[in-house]
This record gives structure tokens, C-alpha cells and sequence, in this order.
């Protein structure tokens, strides 16, 4: 075989190829040893997490000296430098979080992780992991795609639904909007997309942000149910129609996150049909609840959804980020963000239709969003369900379900304390009658630094409340008793202090 002349290269490009080609490689042997120690920091974080502070902010200048410093030059031997840097990591940055994985942490929606997941996170990092192309990553797709399925059937969700996966709620919220303006526009209009004042703040952000009009975007009120009614959306829907606008998307949620209600699925599923409107559920938190008996019939209607969205990072123990987009229509997907440029056509699966029945499911799921780079986000699931089972899964979600009615009990047991929205897909909110706004902000945030538990507050029909979400299975009876006993006793002291 004829052999090729070197090329003539400058000075600079031959000295920068002179650099030996593992510059950035550890040795096998170091890199099992440093592996073996973020294994031990990892558990001794998660085996020691119930005696430390459920949350810890900590100060910026002192987090900034333990952290910060000089952009680092010659570090001397890589493999000492990074035990270094990994201790440092675990004794300065790790405490200084909110852990939504500790037993009693409360406040907003907490984010346990089972140990399944975590290894399953760890192996898709460790092997660059990525689901974008078919050709570029068919097992990651596979792995995804089976993911998916799973969760359609565990929630119950009709044959041929598809899906995708993403970071978070916010962005699969949007995902599923997009999907559906594509759906639904007109003319180039986006039409009107119905929301209720309990819907997370981040859909509207979402909305505005991906070009539907303010004057498009209706919120309506819940009262004090706090819950969307389709009576409400149905007076909405004939008002507009009546002055030549076009209803287009309703939006409803599967567990809000003030206080966990459930919007009217099947009266809003009923007025969509009617109507030939997209009918969205942000079921972020709530939504995995329907992979037990009794979240499912407090769910009844979530089966009839065109799109839903659901954060396993949430309620079905994963590490953070996780969220998962499932749409009824086939293709709905594809139809809003497939694209086909030059530079992937060696890697492209699904052909021009790119849909799961492509060719022979070879899905490309950059196709089904807005991401192209996309990591592969779940063999954390898929080995989660492996390990556990789905009825394993379904009892640690329950468990979370019949720990929010403990904690009402526990309130109801309190003369001091009163319930304002019973438990509902394990959140309940509470107050102390004789306490103003203020003295609940500061027993919530006497509580959070106390380092026992982290609870949060909310405002509910003008009012301060306090609001415990406990979704994670390690919670026990007597961490609740221990957090609404220290609360009501807070809210106590405050009164005392406060008299003259």
C-alpha cells in the first residue's frame, strides 16, 4: 500500500502533537481506587443523612474559600489532585444543599433516590451513554424506549402512547405544548390555552416563552377547592367563541403543588372531546400516583389525556434530572421537532417519518424535542424497575399517600392547629388560627434551620400556611411527629414573644 508524506506542519501544531496522547487517562488500577472512594463518600452521605440538617445554605465567602481560588495551573499528579478535590467536593459543597432525599425533608417536592437508580446514573455517565440517534446510540434508545413503555402501563396510559424523556418538568411541560400548538394551530395562530391559578408558575413561563400571546394565555380561578373544574374552562371556552377566538389547549394538573389536588380529569377530558380541544396534564409530582389502586381512582381520567407529564426524579425515586413527556397521538412528537440535516444522515434510524413504527423502531429521539445532545437519562429507571418490580415501586408510592393522612391526623389531634386542605396525594396544608402570616413564615424557617426537618409554606386563599409534601418511603410516623409537634410548639413560643 502506497504510504503518504507527512504533511508539513508548523512549529506550534507539531510541538502541540508531541503532548502524549493519555494526557487526560488515569491508570486502571487508579481509576478503581478512586471510583471505590466516591462509592464510600456516596454511602456514607446516604447512611449518615437522618443526623444531618435536611437542609443547609451556608454563606457565600466561606463557601467561596473552601471552593473557589485561582483558575488551577500544574496540579502535580492527577490522581492525588482528585482525591483531594472529591473530599473537598463531599465536605463543602455536598452539606450546603437542600437533600430532597432526606427523611425529613418536607418543603416543595422532595426528591428521593433509590440506590438502584443511582447506580444505574452512574453507568450511563461513566460510559458516555447517549440516546439522541438510532444510529448514534441504539442502545441508550432502547433502554429509553422500554422505559417508556414501562411507565405507560404502570400509569395505566392506552396502547400506542409514545414519549421521551427530559431534564425536568418545565421542559417536558413544554415539550408536550409545543407538541400540541403544532397540533392545533391554525393559520398561524396558536389559539387559546386555558390554565387554572394553580397551575406551576413554570407552564406559563413556559407559554410566554415559546411565543403564545398573554392575551391567549387564560388563568382561572379555583376558589377554594383549588382545583380546575370543567364548568369553569366550559365558561371560558363558549365566552371566547363568542367573540371569534379560538380555544385551543387546556392544561390541567394531576396534584398541584400547593396542595396536591387533582384537577376534574374526566369532566375536562369530556369538554376537550366536545370541543376538539388538546388536553395537556402537568401530572410532574402527582402523576406517578397512578401506579397504585388508590391514587389511580383519585387520577380517573388521567388515561384520557393527549399528553402527560410526569418527574420520576420525583415520586418514583430517581436522581435528579428525570422527567418523562407521553403523548396519546402517535407521531404528535415528530410531527412538532423532527429534523433531517446532512450532517446526521449517517446515523439517522427513523428515516423522513422517524416515528416508532419507522424503520423497524429505530427511533431517533432527538426527534421527539428539543434536544439533540441528549444523555442517556434512563438506565436509572429501567434498573430501578428491575430491581424493585413495579409493586415494590407502587408500595413506596403509596406509603407516601398514607403518610400525608397521618400527618393530618397528627394536626387534627392539635388544638392549636387546624387543617385547611386535607391530605391529597401526600401534601397537607395547616395553620394555627390564632397565628398571623408572619409567625408561620418564621416557625417554617425556625424549623428549616434547626436542621431537623425542612418544611416550606404557601399561600393559600390569602392566607399563610404551612404545607408538608411526604413522598419519601424513608420517612417514619415519628419524624412526622417530631416536625408538626416542633411547629406547633414554634408557633406557640412566637405567640408568647409576641405579647407585650
Amino acid at each position: 500500500m502506497r504510504e503518504t508524506c507527512a504533511p508539513d506542519l508548523d512549529e506550534g501544531t507539531r510541538r502541540s502533537l508531541d503532548v502524549p496522547p493519555d494526557l487526560l487517562d488515569l491508570p486502571p488500577d487508579e481509576m478503581r481506587r478512586l471510583g471505590h472512594l466516591v462509592v464510600d463518600l456516596v454511602v456514607d452521605h446516604l447512611a449518615g443523612m437522618r443526623e444531618r440538617p435536611a437542609l443547609l445554605a451556608g454563606d457565600p465567602a466561606t463557601l467561596r474559600a473552601g471552593l473557589g481560588g485561582p483558575l488551577p495551573r500544574d496540579t502535580g499528579h492527577p490522581a492525588g489532585g482528585l482525591a483531594a478535590g472529591l473530599r473537598t467536593l463531599a465536605a463543602t459543597a455536598v452539606p450546603h444543599q437542600q437533600h430532597g432525599d432526606h427523611p425529613r425533608y418536607f418543603a416543595r417536592v422532595p426528591g428521593p433516590s433509590s440506590f438502584a437508580g443511582v447506580l444505574g446514573e452512574w453507568l450511563a455517565t461513566g460510559t458516555q451513554s447517549i440516546a439522541s440517534s438510532w444510529g448514534g446510540g441504539a442502545g441508550p434508545t432502547t433502554v429509553e424506549l422500554v422505559v417508556v413503555e414501562w411507565l405507560r402501563e404502570a400509569l395505566g396510559l392506552p396502547p400506542g402512547t409514545e414519549g421521551v424523556l427530559q431534564s425536568g418538568g418545565s421542559t417536558a411541560n413544554v415539550t408536550a405544548l409545543l407538541a400540541a400548538r403544532h397540533r392545533t394551530s391554525r393559520d398561524g395562530t396558536t389559539g387559546v390555552v386555558y390554565l387554572s391559578d394553580q397551575t406551576h408558575s413554570s407552564i406559563a413561563r413556559g407559554l410566554l416563552s415559546t411565543g403564545w400571546a398573554p392575551d391567549d394565555v387564560r388563568v382561572l380561578p379555583t376558589g377554594d377547592r383549588y382545583a380546575l373544574t370543567a364548568d369553569a374552562v366550559r365558561r371560558a371556552v363558549l365566552a371566547d367563541l363568542a367573540v371569534g377566538r379560538r380555544p385551543a389547549v387546556v392544561v390541567a394538573t394531576a396534584g398541584t403543588t400547593n396542595t396536591g389536588r387533582v384537577d376534574d380529569l374526566d369532566g375536562l377530558a369530556d369538554l376537550c372531546a366536545e370541543h376538539g380541544l388538546w388536553l395537556h396534564v402537568d401530572g410532574a409530582y402527582g402523576g406517578p400516583a397512578a401506579v397504585t389502586p388508590r391514587g389511580r381512582q383519585v387520577l380517573a381520567g388521567l388515561d384520557r389525556a393527549d399528553s402527560l407529564v410526569i418527574d420520576p426524579h420525583k415520586w418514583l425515586f430517581q436522581p435528579y434530572d428525570l422527567a418523562c413527556v407521553l403523548v396519546r397521538r402517535p407521531g404528535a412528537l415528530e410531527a412538532a421537532f423532527a429534523m433531517h440535516p446532512e450532517y446526521l444522515a449517517d446515523v439517522q434510524g427513523g428515516g423522513q417519518g422517524g416515528g416508532q413504527g419507522g424503520d423497524q423502531g429505530r427511533v431517533d429521539l432527538h426527534n421527539r424535542s428539543l434536544e439533540l445532545t441528549r444523555r442517556g437519562r434512563a438506565f436509572k429507571l429501567w434498573l430501578t424497575f428491575r430491581t424493585y418490580g413495579a409493586d415494590r415501586v407502587a408500595a413506596a408510592v403509596d406509603r407516601g399517600i398514607g403518610l400525608a393522612e397521618y400527618a393530618q391526623a397528627l394536626v387534627e389531634a392539635d388544638p392549636a392547629l387546624e387543617v385547611v386542605t386535607g391530605a391529597s396525594l401526600g401534601v397537607v396544608t395547616f395553620a394555627a388560627p390564632a397565628r398571623d402570616d408572619d409567625a408561620h413564615r418564621r416557625a417554617a424557617a425556625a424549623l428549616t434551620a434547626s436542621g431537623w426537618a425542612a418544611v416550606s409554606s404557601t399561600v393559600l386563599g390569602g392566607r399563610t400556611v404551612l404545607r408538608l409534601c411526604t413522598i419519601n418511603p424513608r420517612t417514619t410516623t415519628a419524624d412526622l411527629d417530631g416536625t408538626v409537634g416542633r411547629l406547633s410548639a414554634l408557633l406557640a413560643a412566637d405567640d408568647r414573644a409576641a405579647r407585650p
